[in-house]
């Protein structure tokens, strides 16, 4: 797939707020076409993503957005702040204990940042995740499947949690029917049991995962590059000094660092001409420039009638994470080799943040 990548913010920008030109009909396409196997294997699940929230627009589009927003609005979002630091300070005093217990290292990718996002979206939305691990599995194949580069044979193994995950989802739309959750909300509003889990599908990957992720990177940066931070890694237990650095990440490189678009007809953007149906990637985070101001980060999480509704959510989750590794765990220092990190077209993130030294 041949894509005209934007880097420009104001260019960006200009995408997102041209509904009329641009469309993100193929925001949730796989990047790689799925082989014939591949779709036998969903469709024994039925499974389905008609456009809802994140591929739609029209009327459709705006009376969905306006439902799953009173889930997130920002009293909610400021009201779970204490949740958040409870459940950071547990985690990490299990990180600490095992440090100061003589462990050789800890990894708080696995023993922090993977717990709390999805913690706070089952308590935001009144709708239950499934098991932790399966969750994880389930959302990290997702992402790689949808915006990998599967070849055949993992396209398989990718579709079998796919379709696991689904089925999960239609049981979660079926027993949520006359409840205040979420999902339960929408198929009151009238949503279709297929446009419900095509919704969640995604929706419960991206309260969660690209949160974590975020967490990674956020505490990945801090730890690495503490000569860069006024005060050092340790700095960070201040709430102002932790919201900044999240946010610098946030500009430099989101976890979610591109988003895509369609061009709808013939059209110029930015001098260029674009044919209808071209295939469009935008770059969120990475390309501002250095003056570009203290609101630079907040495109990360788009622009628009689309931009993303956890946006206030992450940020704080992210922000209080931070803050609260780098009180209980001031002395820790990256160990071992350079972690892994995912790149999938747009993802990103460490997926270890190995440390030793603990509390000082």
């Amino acid at each position: 797939m041949s894509f005209t990548v934007i880097c420009d913010p104001a260019t960006v920008r200009e995408v997102m707020r041209r509904t009329d030109d641009f469309a993100p009909t193929n925001a949730l396409t796989s990047v790689v076409p799925l082989a014939p196997a591949t779709l036998r294997r969903l469709s024994r699940v039925r499974f389905a993503l008609p456009p809802v929230l994140a591929s739609a627009t029209g009327e459709q589009h705006r009376a969905v957005r306006t439902m799953v927003a009173r889930f997130f609005t920002p009293a909610k979002v400021a009201a779970v702040a204490p949740r958040v630091r409870e459940l950071a300070r547990e985690k990490l005093a299990g990180a600490a204990a095992a440090l100061s217990a003589g462990a050789v290292s800890v990894d708080l990718a696995d023993a922090v940042a993977r717990h709390i996002p999805p913690i706070v979206m089952a308590e935001l939305t009144g709708q239950p995740v499934p098991d932790l691990g399966l969750l994880k599995r389930w959302s990290q194949d997702s992402l790689e499947l949808f915006w990998g580069w599967p070849d055949p044979d993992r396209q398989l193994v990718l579709a079998e949690s796919a379709a696991e995950f689904y089925g999960w989802l239609v049981g979660e739309a079926e027993a949520a029917r006359g409840t205040d959750s979420l999902f339960g909300v929408l198929d009151a509003a009238g949503l279709t049991r297929a446009e419900v889990c095509s919704l969640g599908y995604f929706l419960v990957i991206a309260g969660q995962e690209t949160t974590s992720q975020l967490i990674n990177t956020a505490l990945y940066r801090g730890i690495e590059n503490p000569q860069q931070l006024p005060g050092g890694w340790a700095a960070l237990a201040s709430p102002g000094v932790a919201a900044a650095h999240v946010r610098s990440v946030l500009a430099t490189e989101s976890s979610v660092h591109t988003w895509r678009r369609a061009a709808l007809r013939d059209t110029v953007l930015a001098g260029t001409e674009l044919p209808a149906g071209a295939e469009i990637l935008l770059e969120l985070s990475g390309s501002h420039p250095e003056d570009a101001g203290h609101t630079a980060y907040s495109l990360a999480f788009g622009h628009g009638l689309h931009r993303c509704l956890g946006a206030k959510l992450a940020e704080l989750e992210t922000a209080l994470v931070v803050e609260e590794a780098a009180r209980v765990l001031p002395g820790v220092r990256l160990a071992g080799p350079q972690p892994q990190w995912l790149r999938l077209l747009s993802f990103q993130a460490p997926l270890t943040i190995t440390v030793t030294g603990g509390p000082q």
